[in-house]
C-alpha cells in the first residue's frame, strides 16, 4: 500500500488512466468497421460487418433507459478556456435533470460504455472524426441514436448518443449555448 500525498501532483491518484486506440474504416458513404481498444481494462469493442457489436467477442447490449432523470450521462470538455466555460454551462443544464454526469476523458470509450449499457447517454462538442467514428458505429449497431451537433456560437460541432427515447430531450438541452 502506498502513502499518497494529496498535495503532490505526481502522487498516485488511485484511479486508472482513461485512453483508447480507436480505428474506423470508411468509404465515401459510411463507416464500414470500427474497433476501440481499452488497453487498461483489456477490452476490445468491435463493429465489423453486419450484426451486433461485440466486446472481447461477446455481444453487448445498450441501455434502454427512457427517462433522463434515470440516465447516467457522459461528456467531455475542450482545451480552450472560453469553449470549456460554454461547455460547462451546457453541462449545468443537464446535471439537475439527469441521474448524474460523468467525465472520463476518452470519447471512443464513453461511446462504447453507452453501447454496452454502462452509461445511458453521451454528448460532447469539439471531438474529431478520429475520436468518434468507430464508437459511433458501435453505438449505432447497439441500437442507439447517434446525432451530430452543429456549431453554435463559440461551441464547435459535436455528437450526441442516447437511446431513441432520450435523444430528442438530450439534444434540446445540449444543442445550444
Amino acid at each position: 500500500m502506498s502513502n499518497v500525498n494529496a498535495t503532490d501532483p505526481d502522487a498516485e491518484s488511485g484511479s486508472e488512466p482513461t485512453f483508447a486506440v480507436s480505428v474506423a474504416v470508411e468509404d465515401a458513404d459510411r463507416t464500414l468497421a470500427g474497433v476501440v481498444l481499452d488497453p487498461v481494462r483489456d477490452e476490445l469493442f468491435t463493429a465489423i460487418g453486419p450484426g451486433a457489436p461485440l466486446c472481447n467477442g461477446e455481444p453487448i447490449i445498450a441501455s434502454s433507459c427512457d427517462s433522463l432523470g434515470r440516465a447516467l450521462v457522459a461528456t467531455g470538455f475542450g482545451y480552450q478556456a472560453a469553449v470549456r466555460a460554454a461547455q460547462a454551462d451546457v453541462a449545468a443544464r443537464v446535471i439537475p435533470l439527469a441521474r448524474d454526469i460523468r467525465r472520463a476523458g476518452a470519447a471512443a470509450l464513453d461511446m462504447c460504455c453507452c453501447a454496452s449499457g454502462r452509461l445511458d447517454a453521451y454528448f460532447e462538442r469539439g471531438v474529431k472524426a478520429w475520436d468518434t467514428a468507430a464508437g459511433a458505429l458501435i453505438c449505432e449497431r447497439a441500437g442507439l441514436a447517434v446525432r451530430k451537433l452543429e456549431p453554435e456560437g463559440i461551441l464547435p460541432s459535436g455528437i450526441v448518443v442516447a437511446p431513441y427515447a432520450l435523444i430528442d430531450e438530450l439534444i434540446a438541452l445540449v444543442g445550444g449555448e
